[in-house]
């Protein structure tokens, strides 16, 4: 009896087990899930409606309270929901209570997705020799960024981001901003006053196509390929691997062959018969050879007493491809590929008294290896330098055939879109901000259509055909040429200047902010503030407001010259000046410098005594068009054209 007893009580023990687990499991199960954005402290678009989304068990009960006022639904079988609240005025911070989840510190203000490549992406702290005392104690909790990070998928759109979070901006925060976000939304806040929140999605080198989904692509069939390869089972995986293996057999060989390696950066080492070179430059055009592999450079310098011990910075510009630095034998410093720029901390106590040695490996994978000319190359202590430049040792550690290429599937068609964008479509905007293009200047012709095709495509994703597109136009950059001629990077302005026939676009011009030298100029704040003037007459209804340079309309053949007629003139054509960066062609369309003549507030003539019947005229047509000078009273630049159709 006892037995039976007990073998009934164990039984019943283990039922009440199982249903306290199944309630226990149940209630985990009915926990919902918020997407990444929706999170503390994230920035709400204002005076507009606000979807609130996530994730559930099927049929689960959701419950939103926000502003003292309860809003429900239900999961649908799927378990997916959403609750589409009123909209609000600009305000904060707020608390929102979603079912058992507290979201802290909400702001509602204006909310604006920041794409394209590097020069959107490129933050605040690869600009501190422009901005450091600025953003020294930059402090505002009402301007905030959301960095998305980098996701790309060809089989299908992601429902939600990897990863993110919501930061305001502080000393240390800003640090990551995208520079040209901040200042455009620094100067917004001045002058409204409102939250502003920053989705910045912007990936290095990215192309057009990477950010649009494949329903828009349907007029690329090429793009459409390339993403099908991509979608293929594997075939990403493959091409790591082999690639992978490539990079690592080359590097090793490098590694092996050189000769240099734990001898060559020692401060000690007798560099007495190498050969000299003046830097900075490019090897090839200094009569070394087009050289891959690894060379060394050598440089002894007197260390005068006021530095001898103590904390420093060394400079060395920009390098092409790949360098690692030392001083008296002390590693201090490497970077792996051509863009940033080379800041080493000198630790205290590798500067010595009298002679002191500066080595520099650099690996160069493929094409011209280099010091880029015009950028800083020094050593700093206080407010004491020591120049770098003029005559260098140098010696080859190892000659290596090219290195092999690597493919960058985010730059695939739609891969960007599918994960970085596509997550953010039921999140309300105020509006898009766009810096991109540098990748596509090889297929510029095509760049028109391709931006009217994104622009339509994420107008329609957030089913808003008015949504705000406000771009920048690409700045100058590379050597400047001596006679017209033809460019790919203004073939792509062209391209970008002819979107503005789409309503509802900005475009800031930046031929004046750019570096020759340099893909990535440190003039963020010129470009934001641009940004900013066209936001306010696009985004926010300033009409009268002066918010760009004169804006090629029409011209008129008469006689031997031609007039050009401008809008967006402001208080009129600058006239104070000789203006400059003009070309005229006859019909053959071989251009030549011309003279160009202020003739009213919004005219021009423009002609050539070697071009008698002239038919279309050309401004700021180079990739760097130097000297190039047309502007408005108000400061504005124009933006590059032509008048050819």
């Amino acid at each position: 009896m006892t037995g039976r007893y007990s073998n009934k009580y164990r039984i019943y023990k283990i039922i009440t087990y199982c249903i306290i687990a199944l309630f226990v499991v149940t209630g985990i199960q009915a926990k919902i899930t918020l997407p990444r954005l929706i999170n503390d402290g994230m920035v709400l678009q204002r005076e507009a409606p606000l979807k609130i989304w996530g994730w559930a068990s099927p049929n689960e009960k959701v419950k939103i309270t926000f502003l003292d006022k309860s809003y429900n639904t239900k999961a649908d079988k799927k378990g997916n929901w959403n609750i589409v609240l009123p909209p609000y005025n600009a305000g904060g911070p707020y608390i929102m209570q979603v079912n058992e989840i507290e979201i802290k510190d909400i702001l509602i203000g204006d909310v604006w997705l920041c794409s394209g490549q590097s020069n959107m992406e490129l933050p605040i702290r690869r600009t501190l020799d422009r901005y450091k005392d600025e953003v020294r104690n930059a402090d505002n909790t009402q301007i905030r960024q959301f960095r998305v990070p980098l996701k790309y998928n060809f089989q299908n759109e992601e429902s939600d981001l990897q990863g993110g979070e919501w930061k305001s901006v502080t000393p240390e925060n800003i640090l990551d901003f995208s520079a040209v976000a901040y200042f455009f939304a620094k100067d917004l806040y001045d002058k409204y006053g409102i939250p502003i929140g920053l989705i910045n999605t912007a990936i290095g080198g990215s192309p057009a196509g990477a950010w649009i989904s494949k329903e828009s692509l349907k007029n690329y069939p090429h793009y459409l390929d390339a993403a099908r390869i991509c979608a293929t089972a594997g075939y990403i995986d493959s091409v790591r691997n082999a690639e992978s293996q490539s990079s690592n057999q080359w590097y090793s060989a490098l590694s092996s062959k050189d000769k240099g390696i734990s001898l060559w950066n020692k401060k000690d080492f007798d560099d007495s018969d190498w050969p000299s070179i003046s830097l900075p430059g490019y090897w090839t055009d200094k009569g070394i050879g087009q050289i891959n592999g690894s060379l060394w450079f050598r440089k002894d310098i007197d260390i005068p007493v006021c530095m001898i011990g103590k904390r420093g910075v060394l400079r060395l510009g920009c390098i092409v491809d790949a360098d690692s630095a030392f001083i008296n034998g002390i590693f201090v410093g490497t970077v792996s590929y051509q863009y940033p720029p080379r800041i080493y901390n000198i630790p205290a106590g590798v500067l010595k008294e009298g002679k002191n040695n500066v080595t520099v490996r650099v690996i160069s994978n493929s094409g011209r290896g280099g010091f880029v000319e015009e950028k800083p190359y020094k050593i700093i202590v206080g407010n004491d330098e020591i120049d770098l430049t003029g005559d260098w040792k140098y010696k080859t550690g190892a000659e290596m055939p090219p290195a092999g290429s690597q493919t960058f599937f985010q730059y695939k068609p739609a891969g960007l879109y599918n994960g970085m964008i596509a997550p953010l479509k039921n999140y309300a905007l105020k509006g898009f901000l766009w810096y991109q293009g540098e990748s596509n200047t090889n297929r510029a012709k095509e760049y028109k259509n391709l931006l009217s095709d994104l622009i339509n495509d994420w107008r329609t994703k957030w089913n808003n055909p008015q949504m705000p597109f406000i771009y920048v136009q690409l700045p100058n950059f590379t050597k400047e040429r001596k006679q017209p001629s033809e460019s790919n990077w203004a073939e792509l302005r062209e391209a970008q200047r002819q979107i503005l026939n789409i309503p509802d676009t900005g475009m800031a011009v930046t031929i004046d902010a750019g570096e020759w030298n340099d893909i990535h100029p440190l003039n963020k704040k010129t470009v934001g503030k641009r940004l900013t003037l066209e936001a306010r007459r696009v985004a926010y209804g300033e009409s009268r407001i002066v918010s760009t340079g004169p804006k090629y309309e029409s011209m008129e053949i008469k006689d031997n010259y031609i007039i050009l007629t401008f809008s967006s003139v402001g208080s009129g054509i600058y006239t104070n000046l000789d203006l400059s960066g003009f070309a005229i062609a006859g019909s053959d369309k071989k251009y030549d410098w011309a003279n160009a003549v202020v003739l009213s507030c919004n005219k021009i003539k423009v002609w050539s005594n070697q071009i008698q019947n002239p038919v279309s005229v050309r401004y700021a047509w180079a990739d760097n068009p130097v000297g190039a000078n047309l502007k408005n009273k108000e400061g504005l630049p124009a933006s590059p054209f032509t008048t050819e159709k």
